[in-house]
């Protein structure tokens, strides 16, 4: 008896991506699980929503770099950026009274250094890592010249709520990030852009030769992620109420790992904003484990190194995978 041809006997499988994000959050319940049965306390909600907090802080200042990673960039300066947007902000705000001046500063601030980025590696022909590495240095530089040395503190109520107040019960950073990585995902998946952002990053020259026009669609990927940076900017410092020169410089390789632990591969064409996400919550769990367990702090940069170092291995095998079986 054959089978009709109409029939499809196979079960649905999930794609090779979908079973990556899968395995990252069954890894996230599996060290939470941990966790709670060494420390009940780490369970409780209140611990659950600060550490989303933190991961959405982390996210945030992420987001835009994955999308230039997907194309085949790289942008160091967005923890840079991040302080030079929010000192200007913060003036901006302590000036005039008015958080929406504030606001609107950081993002313009954020998002002219995007652009910047993205007109000198296609106009200047930089490579990315030494044109993005040069404007972290001139960005910092602005901000600590700009501050004089001084520290900006006090920020309104009403500007405040960014990064301390609550919907629903949940923190605002945490609602930010969930529109934040449905844009990013919306754009990445279900636009034209998106699609030819994956097709850069994955063979610059095929899109060149397919009419892709990859200066242009680079040019607006560098000014995404400094976009996302600005409004990072502005989280950061609801959250903190101040705002100096160094704020931003320890987050650049959080945000890095953040994006290596989510799955997407340094060498473009592969990733997502999702495993970003999990990557953010993945690396403020093991955090916050290591804080419960009274792990001494010069431990936690070897184990997140550990963990990022593994990250890298596992792209490197699988990206030599797939330009073998290519």
């Amino acid at each position: 008896m054959t089978i009709p041809a109409t029939l499809d006997t196979r079960s649905p499988s999930l794609s090779p991506d979908a079973v990556a994000l899968l395995g990252r959050l069954v890894l996230i319940v599996l060290i939470a699980g941990a966790l709670t049965a060494v420390d009940p306390g780490f369970a409780s909600v209140s611990n659950l929503l600060n550490m989303l907090r933190q991961a959405s802080l982390l996210f945030l200042v992420a987001s835009g770099l994955t999308l230039v990673i997907i194309g085949g960039g790289l942008d160091l300066s967005v923890g840079s950026n991040l302080t030079l947007s929010a000192c200007l902000a913060a003036a901006a705000i302590k000036t005039t009274g008015n958080p929406w001046y504030g606001v609107a500063v950081a993002v313009t601030s954020g998002t002219l250094i995007g652009f910047t980025n993205g007109l000198m590696i296609n106009r200047l022909r930089l490579p990315p890592f030494l044109a993005t590495f040069g404007m972290l240095w001139v960005a910092q530089g602005a901000a600590y010249w700009f501050m004089a040395g001084q520290t900006i503190y006090g920020m309104p109520m009403s500007f405040r709520y960014f990064g301390t107040g609550f919907f629903l019960g949940v923190p605002l950073p945490i609602w930010i990030t969930l529109v934040v990585c449905v844009v990013c995902s919306i754009v990445l998946h279900r636009t034209t852009f998106g699609r030819e952002a994956y097709f850069m990053g994955a063979n610059q020259t095929a899109a060149l030769l397919s009419g892709i026009a990859v200066e242009r669609r680079r040019l607006l990927l560098y000014v995404l992620s400094g976009l996302t940076a600005g409004i990072a900017a502005l989280v950061y410092l609801a959250r903190l109420n101040a705002a100096e020169p160094g704020i931003g410089e320890p987050l650049l390789l959080p945000a890095i790992a953040a994006v290596l632990v989510g799955g997407t591969s340094l060498f473009g064409g592969n990733g997502n904003i999702v495993g970003t996400v999990l990557g953010a919550i993945l690396l403020t769990i093991i955090v916050n484990g290591l804080n419960l367990l009274n792990v001494a702090a010069t431990w936690h940069p070897f184990v997140n190194g550990a963990v990022v170092l593994i990250a890298i291995l596992a792209d490197f095998i699988v990206s030599r995978r797939r330009s073998g079986s290519g």
